[in-house]
């Protein structure tokens, strides 16, 4: 108990430094801040460190290196689940997938865990006809309010039944939050990913996002280099035989970004939400964390953004033509890799872009 009230004293005293440089780089940005109403945050919608990767903007000091992807045919999103649990729900048992394609609800290996879900919760299976095997990453944030249990690929397909899905050890989404479910690069779950309201919303996106490229035509990999880089901790399992990329530097976990030099008016971006993508990846980045398996560029988004992005702007997120396909293809094109990225230089280093997040208020 003594220890745990010495580490927690020592994560609030962080909490607190960071907040304090955050208000200080408001202050240089011609933000006043009355400290008697100091912002705060959620930190189910905007969770882990102010310092974590999720959230650090580019600093002044990145190094890019041309990351040289190319238009694919699809714009797509990879969906991830989050559900913030409750003791007065039912604790129902984990277990590992039984297949990667259809047959996920088939598995008999328990994963140490049952979680309180309700019994209406439904998550289909993989499907042979079409062949559809979404990656569902997903994070359950525990009745206890700090504990993130993460699965991959999640799946539940009958009502009041157990759930299904490799486990990630559990993370602190008060902590660093490096790491999850995307089994591709081992890296997080809910960090990174586009929540409800961002894209339609007027506020900008204030952290880091993530991206899926075809690992066959763009990621590296070699004896040394592994297919991965920090903060990433694996590669695919085939990584070896698939990975055809020629760039050391793109592989799992790199960090991607638009330069400074490069502006919304020049690369002459037609739509709201490409505009808006675009300065998140030019403060904050994007990491890979998967591969796409096919010739698509995919983000990470949470479960139901296509749909409210289609009800607001009147065509798909997920397409194959159109303005904002030629948006997406753009930011795409126009990304470099943060080469210096690292546990010491977040980002790059140096001055960051825009102010740290707020410290977590809840």
């Amino acid at each position: 108990m003594k220890n745990f009230q010495i580490l927690t004293s020592h994560l609030r005293l962080r909490i607190l430094v960071v907040f304090l440089i955050g208000v200080i780089i408001a202050l240089a940005f011609g933000c006043p801040i009355s400290l008697s109403q100091a912002p705060t945050r959620d930190k189910f919608s905007w969770p882990f460190l102010s310092t974590s990767i999720w959230n650090m903007p580019i600093g002044s000091n990145a190094h890019y290196v041309k990351a040289n992807i190319d238009k694919s045919k699809q714009a797509a999103a990879d969906e991830e689940y989050f559900f913030q649990l409750k003791y007065k729900y039912p604790w129902r048992a984990v277990y590992a997938p039984g297949a990667w394609g259809e047959g996920r609800c088939t598995g008999t290996k328990y994963m140490d865990i049952a979680l309180p879900i309700p019994d209406d919760l439904i998550i289909p299976d993989a499907t042979k006809e079409p062949y559809y095997t979404p990656n569902n990453a997903s994070a359950f944030l525990m009745p206890d309010g700090r504990t993130l249990v993460q699965l991959s690929p999640l799946a539940r397909c009958e009502k009041k039944g157990s759930v299904y899905g490799w486990r990630y050890h559990n993370v602190d989404i008060y902590g660093e939050g490096i790491g999850g479910a995307h089994f591709g690069s081992g890296l997080s779950s809910i960090g990174g990913s586009i929540r409800k309201g961002e894209l339609t919303n007027h506020k900008p996106i204030r952290h880091a996002l993530k991206v899926v490229i075809w690992a066959k035509k763009y990621l590296f990999y070699d004896d040394k280099i592994r297919g991965y880089r920090w903060p990433a901790s694996r590669a695919d399992s085939y990584a070896a035989e698939r990975y055809g990329g020629t760039n050391h530097a793109l592989v799992q976990g790199s960090l991607l970004a638009i330069p400074p030099e490069i502006t919304k008016k020049s690369l002459n971006l037609q739509t709201p939400a490409g505009k808006k993508l675009f300065d998140a990846l030019q403060n904050y980045g994007a990491y890979v964390v998967e591969d796409s398996d096919g010739d698509a560029h995919y983000f990470a988004v949470e479960k139901g953004v296509p749909k409210e992005f289609r009800r607001k702007y009147g065509y798909d997120f997920k397409t194959r033509s159109g303005k904002f396909y030629d948006d997406f293809m753009k930011l795409f094109q126009a990304l470099y890799i943060v080469n210096n990225n690292s546990p010491n230089s977040i980002g790059g280093g140096g001055t960051p872009r825009a102010a740290l997040a707020p410290p977590i208020g809840n």
